[in-house]
Formats: structure tokens, sequence, C-alpha cells
């Protein structure tokens, strides 16, 4: 299973969500106004939530 940890006070949430909106996995999804890591063993270790973070707040 892998390891994902968001920063969560670096990150900007629903004002952001690019790391959501990439994931092709679905493992990071957008709730309220909140990124929320689901499924983290589904996690394909693609990496590029963290290519698209710009606060670098996800580390996979």
């Amino acid at each position: 299973m892998a390891k994902i940890t968001i920063d969560y006070d670096k990150c900007e949430g629903a004002d952001c969500a690019e790391c959501a909106d990439v994931c092709p996995m679905e493992v990071l999804v957008l709730e309220g106004d909140k990124i929320v890591i689901q499924e983290p063993d589904e996690c394909s270790l693609c990496e590029v939530c963290m290519d698209v973070c710009a606060e670098e707040c996800v580390k996979v």
C-alpha cells in the first residue's frame, strides 16, 4: 500500500484541487473544500499529484 500524505497547513483544498483532478486512480478526491485520501491501496505510485502541486503538499 502506498503511503500518501497531505500537508493540510499548506494545501489550498478546493481553491486548487489540481492533485484530485489529475489522479488517474481517483485516490485523491475533493470532499467539500478539502482534499482527502480514499483507497490508498489503489495508488499506482505515478506521482503525478506531486508534480502538479504548486505548494508541494502531497507526498507519495
